[in-house]
């Protein structure tokens, strides 16, 4: 067993024993069951004015989960929040029904949130006015503890000793009314959430990296919400296909012809229009609808007033000037891709490979991914230019302004002065 397992073993959620004899088959782990059932949806003020008021009285942490529509919605809204607090039991709220959840958020102000992969849900959490001002997220604790699998049914079962069910992850969890076997399923995913970050602080706490986690907690709901992507565009899937700048405003035209009707439509803009179908008509530049429908996406089934508009995007694409067309990549800021340092300073390549070894290595030292170590950005940023002189102190302060972690900067920053040090 290892010294996580170790630690979950002396829960009492925990079922399964130490390894059983050779004659004897080892016990099937149980399928986790509601402790109280599965309670009703909340709909209506009244009833979330009861939910608030439970929750508000309930104490220890409260356990937060978040379902979205992905592949099948636009945007990434919530449409079930789910929510458990002992003392008040779990609570079931639609989003889209009781839209304000800010009187729920300002009463458990102060109170810490456990969410597994916190920066998922945070974002449409936000958007209904539930906003944690200290959190602990358990997918995060397990890779900063060496869990080989973070994912929460993978964390259930290994450190409390229970299977979670499965199957309705990526349903569309805007249907009304939700199915009760969806439902169950959603609140099991906050059944054990606190159980399980009580046995993760335990396990970090034995490995000295509790600290580490809290500084990573704070950093994560300290940190302002996300600024809107430029040009979503170019991240079409099969972008690398496109070369040439007509093309390229092509996909621009096309993409944000669909996102427009994805958005009036309320749908996932792959259902409106495949990204592989943009790229298709971007590199062909079909004269007209005829041409167009004989390209893959455009077939039988799209009728000749949608054919018409993708038509029309891509002869707004056609007639634009040249400095009207898009530029081949989005500026870039900071170094140039890895791949170009040996041609461009031979140096600052070599001090980017002994850095990434001595990290890799480190963190195979101290369990964890290297990207939870430090980001591989400020690794490049630091190699390329690194401080003058590339002391200590001076590497402290350059990972500490790219957003390392006091923790981070501690770990990290001697095995970059003997990298700099000896590739400089």
């Amino acid at each position: 067993m290892t010294d996580a397992q170790e630690t979950a073993a002396d829960s009492p959620l925990r079922t399964t024993g130490g390894a059983p004899p050779d004659d004897v088959e080892p016990a099937p782990i149980p399928l986790l069951e509601p402790r109280e059932g599965i309670p009703p949806v909340i709909t209506d003020a009244a009833s979330l004015a009861e939910v608030v008021a439970a929750f508000a009285a309930g104490s220890g942490p409260v356990a937060v989960d978040a379902e979205r529509a992905s592949g099948y919605r636009y945007g990434q809204r919530a449409y079930l929040i789910q929510m458990r607090r002992e003392g008040a039991g779990t609570a079931l709220i639609d989003p889209t029904a009781c839209p304000d959840l800010s009187g729920l958020g300002e009463a458990l102000s102060g109170v810490e949130w456990v969410l597994h992969a916190a920066t998922q849900d945070l974002p449409c959490l936000r958007e209904i006015g539930m906003v944690p001002t200290s959190l602990f997220d358990t997918e995060l604790a397990g890779r900063l503890a060496g869990f080989p699998r973070v994912g929460l049914g993978a964390m259930v079962e290994s450190v409390l000793g229970f299977v979670l069910e499965k199957g309705h992850s990526a349903v569309d969890w805007s249907t009304r009314p939700l199915p009760e076997p969806w439902l169950r399923y959603a609140a099991l995913d906050v059944e054990l959430l606190v159980d399980l970050r009580n046995a993760l602080e335990k396990e970090l706490e034995r490995q000295g990296k509790l600290e580490w986690a809290r500084q990573e907690f704070d950093a994560i709901a300290a940190a302002p919400p996300a600024e809107p992507r430029k040009d979503p565009w170019r991240r079409t899937s099969g972008m690398h296909k496109v070369r040439r700048r007509r093309q390229m405003a092509a996909v621009r035209e096309l993409w944000q012809t669909r996102d427009r009707i994805a958005q009036r439509r309320d749908v996932s803009p792959g259902k409106v229009l495949a990204d592989a179908a943009i790229v298709e008509a971007a590199l062909a530049l079909p004269p007209n609808t005829h041409a167009l429908a004989s390209l893959g996406g455009f077939g039988h089934r799209v009728g000749r007033r949608q054919l018409e508009q993708w038509q029309a995007a891509i002869d707004r694409a056609k007639a634009l000037s040249e400095a009207e067309l898009p530029q081949p990549g989005q500026p870039v800021t900071g170094p140039p891709p890895p791949r170009a340092w040996a041609d461009k300073d031979p140096a600052a390549a070599a001090r980017l490979s002994a850095a990434r070894s001595a990290v890799s290595a480190l963190a195979e030292k101290l369990n964890m991914p290297q990207e939870n170590l430090i980001s591989p950005d400020t690794v490049r940023r630091v190699c390329w230019e690194p401080p003058k002189p590339a002391d200590g102190d001076a590497i402290a302060v350059a990972v500490a302004g790219y957003g390392a972690r006091p923790w981070q900067v501690e770990q990290v920053t001697p095995v970059l002065v003997s990298a700099l040090a000896t590739r400089g």
